[in-house]
């Protein structure tokens, strides 16, 4: 029935395909996994070489197919990428950027999102972008018209075709003051990348302040641009005419590294998560804690494990500094073995507990309310689209076939899978490439019981 385990393994990380895992649970994960940079870093600092007179070099860059998609697109834009001068590192050349055809652009972009952030650097070097059809993981409405309002108020003109959207800038770009309706990641990225050589001052309110927008700006830094922000999310850019090339060693990656912690929760394992940092997990820390999550800072990560009985939590997700939307996932997981009601509020995404129907065939007790929950103590403004789960434990789990919805999802039913007795057959897991580097060898290192079946 199987074939192989070390080699199919290598060749699932290398160019995954439609995987199919059939998991053995019952079994405590144990061991060490290291993470390395953010994805959500990387990727952004990979676009902005397109903004540089002269090579720049990201370090600590993860092995993610989104990653690969952000080479391609680059290259295809005649930027030239090669590794670096240490492993995990990149050099990016973009003296030869020119324009690429709409074909080649679709061809490569795939289901990621990328593209619309090539949008800025693009106009500034080329006086054109274009943005095919996006992609991403089916959790919600994730529309492009806070990127675009952007772009038009610097003076982008915007062209939507039956392809995708064609912008140009015939009078070039200038400063702007811009207030997005939501503390949007990635319409901060668009504005970052774009307002640092547009003619002027930009004015950014309600900005994201996640830490890997923070990052991002220390790449901008690096290169010449003039940024300051202020605590009430707002952000100011003053426009230059050129900037250079950039070194930087990408921020580490604390979704995959939250996504560890939950699992050692949820195994009743010991994980230790090497490059992890306290900082810029201070918030999931806590709730961890609550939850009956003990851990232990170390100077290169954060070791995780059970401190006894698991407890039941509420959790509302929210932009940095709250609990990230992408940290609830995992964690649910953990909380279908709690003594109590656990709730997770999702404010963030509209569609992001559908992954709760394959917890629940497994044997999970979860009810989900597609419109929230009203009542009771809120840190989180309740939201139009907000959904609700609450979870009622300890419940054991058994062994189901599954198919993965969505990279978060994906992995925390992967994750049950492995908590559950019994076998499992997950499906669809080659969308794990995209945020978990390595993520089948990191599986076997913890003594995962599995085998790859197609």
């Amino acid at each position: 029935m199987t074939t192989p385990l070390q080699g199919t393994r290598r060749e699932a990380t290398a160019a995954p395909r439609g995987d199919v895992l059939a998991i053995r649970g019952g079994r405590a994960l144990r061991g060490r996994v290291k993470v390395t940079g953010a994805k959500n870093l990387a990727t952004k600092a990979m676009v902005a070489s397109l903004l540089g007179e002269t090579v720049s070099v990201l370090r600590d860059v993860p092995e993610l197919s989104d990653v690969g998609v952000v080479r391609s697109l680059l290259e295809v834009h005649g930027v030239h990428v090669s590794e670096g001068d240490e492993p995990g590192s990149l050099r990016l050349d973009p003296s030869d950027v020119e324009s690429a055809h709409m074909e080649e652009i679709d061809a490569h972009a795939g289901a990621s999102r990328i593209p619309i952030l090539f949008c800025g650097p693009l106009l500034h070097r080329l006086g054109q972008a274009f943005i095919p059809d996006l992609g991403g993981c089916r959790i919600g409405d994730r529309p492009i018209d806070f990127h675009l309002d952007a772009l038009r108020k610097f003076g982008a003109v915007v062209e939507k075709l039956p392809s995708g959207i064609r912008l140009s800038a015939p009078e070039g770009l200038h400063g702007a003051e811009i207030t997005l309706p939501y503390p949007s990641v990635g319409a901060t990225e668009q504005v970052l990348l774009t307002a640092v050589r547009a003619d002027g001052v930009t004015e950014l309110h309600n900005a994201a302040i996640e830490p890997e927008i923070m990052d991002l700006i220390a790449v901008l830094q690096k290169m010449g641009a003039i940024i300051s922000y202020e605590p009430n999310r707002v952000i100011f850019i003053e426009g230059v005419p050129h900037l250079r090339g950039y070194d930087h060693r990408s921020i580490f990656d604390r979704n995959e590294a939250a996504s560890w912690a939950s699992a050692a929760l949820a195994t009743d394992g010991e994980i230790f998560v090497e490059g992890a940092r306290q900082q810029e997990m201070l918030t999931f820390l806590n709730v961890y804690r609550k939850a009956g999550g003990w851990f232990d800072i170390h100077e290169d990560g954060i070791l995780f494990r059970r401190g006894g009985p698991l407890k039941p939590v509420v959790v509302e997700t929210d932009v940095h500094p709250g609990f990230m939307t992408d940290w609830q996932q995992p964690l649910t997981v953990a909380l279908t073995q709690a003594e109590g009601e656990s709730i997770v509020h999702e404010t963030v995404y509209e569609n992001r507990m559908g992954f709760t129907d394959a917890l629940v065939k497994m044997g999970a007790d979860i009810v989900v309310h597609p419109h929230g929950l009203d009542g009771g103590y809120r840190r989180v403004a309740r939201r139009e689209l907000e959904q609700a789960a609450v979870i009622n434990g300890p419940t054991p789990l058994h062994g189901a076939d599954i198919v993965v919805p969505d990279l978060r999802g994906g992995y925390s039913h992967v994750i049950a899978a492995l908590t559950a007795s019994g076998e499992s057959i997950v499906s669809g897991v080659e969308i794990l490439s995209r945020g978990y580097e390595k993520f089948l060898d990191k599986l076997e290192a913890l003594g995962a019981d599995f085998d790859v079946i197609g």
